[in-house]
């Protein structure tokens, strides 16, 4: 796996994700308490532009992406639309975990836990 490689982006996203991380979701903002700072033993950025995308979570190094999905992702449209980014971000060799924020803010150890299991997976292959 070719580590920290850098997929191009559409720079007009820059701005609209620096404003995504100043008005962060409360789910987004617990989530990240949990897992910044290497806590995981990777870092993960918030809120990066990736293709035509702006990512939740994304670690470079291991081109994992973690999306927090809110009840706007339970719309139809939004769901094909979420297919359809995971599809595109899959071709870029981009892993995607989707994660609701309904668990990240009542199951927070059990979200914890999967994603240090995904983590520990990526490492080792």
């Amino acid at each position: 796996m070719a580590r920290n490689e850098i997929i191009p982006y559409n720079p007009r996203l820059r701005k609209f994700a620096k404003e995504l991380r100043q008005n962060s979701t409360l789910g987004e903002i617990l989530l990240w308490k949990e897992i910044s700072r290497r806590k995981l033993e990777v870092q993960f950025h918030r809120q990066v532009p990736v293709h035509e995308y702006i990512i939740d979570f994304y670690c470079h190094e291991l081109k994992l992406a973690i999306e927090v999905d809110g009840g706007s992702h339970d719309n139809p449209i939004q769901k094909e639309k979420d297919l359809i980014q995971d599809y595109n971000l899959e071709q870029l060799g981009i892993t995607v975990i989707r994660i609701s924020d309904w668990d990240v803010k009542r199951n927070m150890s059990s979200v914890v836990s999967f994603i240090e299991r995904r983590v520990k997976t990526k490492l080792e292959s």
